[in-house]
């Protein structure tokens, strides 16, 4: 690539899904029970299935789902976004620009960490400073270029200075920053090398969300205690008394958990297959959570056959993508015309986009034509996840009647997220959670030190296209803007994207009063929803 790219933490081999199965709960009656007080007033748990341990607790570096929805409940977002994708209220109240050059926060009085000491603006400042100057790697950081300072002007007032104006800089910092408090992280030194792996002496990590995390059993269970004051909860108080994360080694056992009671909520998305199975099955709701990411086939530019157009064009040709969307995922999934405009991004995509298509003999000829004669790639996914599993081995299948081979490189999750930070891949078969502004996911997918540039794509004029969308602070100005880029990133096939997908998420039906948030890294387990769910109706 042109320039280094900031890693991504945004984020099993059989040998690591059997040592997950040696520690991971196996019977109902090992741990913390599922099912809640019966009353509906909150006094029992929540046990929530997830099939990842926590990485790092340090929210704004860490690189799996389980600790991203572990230290949501410990630590404020600015911003949340609702099932429509559009900013709201948070920690912040108001956001927006005081001048071109200067974006604002005005954030909430009545909030505090757990162990006393309120929650104000210099917290806020504080983080975001660190993040500029200190640099972890993450999404938070990507999402600052323009940033030059932050400061805390009063005790609720927040400033971003600007080195130019920059259209979606305040609510995609906004959305993306998670407040920790600095009394606790500032004495540790840099941001990007506090692992917040140890408890305070209080025996809890201090933290400002509904839950503070009070006990680890690494392979097992995460436990975490009610705070009792929490403003966003709707009578201030979190239902549950708890919330236990519990660690599985794949989907299916968390789904035989669910089953037997031993859990309420199921963390990850499910299979297509089991979805219309659960739907009608008794004592289990099956809740429809709205897309705002896609999945999506990377080729790394760094690898020389993969720098040629043409081959990228080849292997473009080489998958079915009707035939993975209809057997994967069971229909329940949408083309995205081979656009990163997808569809649910209304204002911005264009209707009658075509996807690359299937053909075999074409993608032989390209190859031909570029003087291709080693027609063997390593395709990288996510083994634990069943829709990339059977997704890879679908076009593997595939690319075999084009002459290609595709050598499967199936990885548990936390090496596979190091495996693209590394850039050790060839073919990457991923998905990204949320895709919420165009600018930014082009910004972060597309430029060289983009957090997600797994590509490694350097095109001028696509980066000038990109810099201009972001200079418009009318959004009806960045449209035709961005399809201009858009049609680039499609033509030179510097991504391949294959499908946008609703999420459907399984739980007890003793539970309730959950709030969907789009993507399965919100959907319902975000501190709002975990906080205000009940049981007994």
């Amino acid at each position: 690539m042109g320039a280094p790219r900031r890693t991504a933490a945004t984020a099993l081999a059989a040998s690591a899904a059997l040592a997950l199965a040696a520690c991971a709960p196996s019977a109902p009656g090992e741990g913390p029970e599922g099912g809640g007080d019966a009353s509906g007033g909150g006094d029992g748990s929540l046990v929530v299935a997830t099939t990842t341990d926590v990485v790092n607790y340090n929210p704004l570096v860490g690189n799996s789902r389980t600790d991203s929805w572990v230290t949501d409940l410990m630590y404020p977002r600015l911003l949340h976004i609702n099932d429509q994708g559009e900013k709201e209220a948070a920690l912040a109240t108001d956001w927006g620009y005081a001048d071109d050059l200067t974006g604002y926060f005005e954030i909430r009085d009545d909030m505090s960490w757990s162990d006393g000491e309120p929650l104000t603006a210099d917290d806020v400042a504080w983080t975001l400073q660190s993040v500029l100057d200190d640099q972890p790697a993450g999404t938070l950081l990507g999402q600052m270029g323009a940033v030059e300072s932050v400061e805390a002007t009063s005790d609720t007032r927040v400033e971003l200075h600007l080195s130019e104006p920059d259209a979606v800089v305040v609510p995609e910092v906004g959305f993306w920053a998670v407040v920790v408090p600095r009394h606790v992280f500032e004495p540790e030194g840099s941001l990007a090398d506090f692992a917040n792996d140890a408890p305070q002496a209080d025996g809890a990590w201090v933290s400002a969300g509904p839950y503070a995390l009070s006990e680890v059993q690494r392979g097992q269970s995460y436990t975490m205690e009610r705070v009792e004051d929490y403003p966003l909860a709707d009578d201030g108080t979190p239902n549950a008394s708890e919330v236990v994360f519990r660690v599985y080694p794949d989907v299916n056992t968390e789904l035989l958990a669910l089953q037997s009671g031993e859990v309420d909520l199921v963390a990850n998305a499910l299979p297509p297959s089991q979805v219309e199975r659960l739907q009608g099955t008794d004592g289990i709701e099956v809740t429809e959570v709205p897309g705002l990411g896609y999945a999506h086939l990377v080729y790394n530019m760094q690898e020389e056959r993969l720098a040629d157009v043409q081959v990228r064009r080849a292997l473009a040709a080489a998958v079915d993508y009707d035939t993975i969307r209809e057997v994967v995922l069971q229909g329940q999934a949408v083309s995205a015309g081979s656009n990163p405009l997808i569809p649910v991004l209304s204002q911005f995509a264009e209707d009658g986009q075509e996807e690359y298509a299937y053909d075999p003999e074409q993608a032989r000829q390209l190859l031909a034509d570029a003087g291709v004669q080693d027609t063997t790639f390593s395709l990288l996914y996510n083994l634990t996840d069943p829709v990339m599993a059977q997704s890879a081995q679908l076009m593997a299948e595939q690319a075999a009647e084009a002459g290609i081979t595709l050598e499967l490189d199936g990885r548990e999750r936390n090496a596979y997220l190091a495996a693209t930070d590394a850039g050790d891949y060839e073919v990457y078969l991923g998905n990204f959670a949320i895709m919420d502004d165009p600018v930014t996911n082009f910004r972060l997918s597309y430029q060289p030190g983009g957090v997600i540039n797994y590509t490694y794509v350097d095109d001028p004029q696509l980066n000038g296209l990109i810099d201009e969308a972001g200079r418009q602070l009318d959004v009806a100005d960045q449209v035709p803007i961005m399809r201009e880029a858009a049609g680039i990133v499609k033509d030179q096939v510097y991504d391949n994207i294959l499908y946008t997908q609703n999420l459907y998420l399984a739980h007890s039906d003793e539970w309730s009063g959950f709030e969907v948030q789009p993507s399965e890294l919100l959907s319902v387990v975000n501190p709002v929803s975990l906080a205000n769910a009940t049981t007994g109706g």
